[in-house]
């Protein structure tokens, strides 16, 4: 019995320097930024690691669009940045994920 008490508080232990990390994860994304892309790169957004759109960059050729042509280039070059965000905290936090046997379609808590 004891034992048990001594592996779980092991696990227990684990458990909150994983989240530790992953708080680390967390505050950390939002530092970095990615950019995503459309209209092969006429309109570009950069996000941050929160979603937090830092610019977006229009060109000249892009800018004398329609409103309705301009309004959709910005939204896939945000959705495409955001994609790029995801993968970005996919990578992350599998790295502090390592070796534990999460369950398949397991979404960490952010």
């Amino acid at each position: 019995m004891f034992k048990g008490a001594m592996e779980l508080g092991k696990v227990f232990k684990q458990a909150k320097q994983m989240q530790e990390q992953m708080e680390k994860v967390q505050a950390d994304l939002g530092n970095k930024t990615v950019t995503g892309t459309a209209g092969a790169g006429a309109v570009e957004v950069v996000l941050s690691g929160h979603y937090r759109c830092n610019k977006i960059t229009i060109s000249p050729d892009a800018a004398k669009e329609s409103q309705e042509i301009l309004s959709a280039l910005i939204a896939a070059a945000y959705n495409d940045a955001a994609d790029k965000v995801e993968e970005l905290k996919n990578k992350e936090l599998q790295a502090v994920a390592g070796d534990l046997n999460m369950p398949a379609g397991f979404k960490l808590p952010f």
